[in-house]
Formats: C-alpha cells, sequence, structure tokens
C-alpha cells in the first residue's frame, strides 16, 4: 500500500502462511517445521501466472 500512496503500481504476493503455521514469527520458525514441498508449489503457480500474464 506504500506503494501505491507515492504513485508506484505494486502487487503483493502472500501464501498466508500465518494462518497454517503456528510458528510463523516464533523461535521455533526453522526450515524444520516448514512445508518445503507446499511452498515449492506456491512459487511454481506464482511463476506459470506471471508467465502467462
Amino acid at each position: 500500500m506504500n506503494y501505491w500512496n507515492f504513485n508506484f503500481s505494486a502487487l503483493m504476493l502472500t501464501d498466508t502462511s500465518f494462518f497454517r503455521n503456528n510458528n510463523y514469527h516464533e523461535k521455533t520458525d526453522v526450515m524444520g517445521t516448514l512445508d518445503l514441498n507446499r511452498m515449492a508449489k506456491a512459487i511454481d503457480g506464482v511463476y506459470d501466472a506471471l508467465l502467462a500474464f
């Protein structure tokens, strides 16, 4: 939103991980608590969407 306030085009992408991961931004938020397969699917989806745009 801050970019829009200064007339810059911007897009925010989020996987809303804070809704699914109780470790988000906690001391327990470490590599072992991440679902890397799911994260890879999210990245692939964004990449594919950008190519289609």
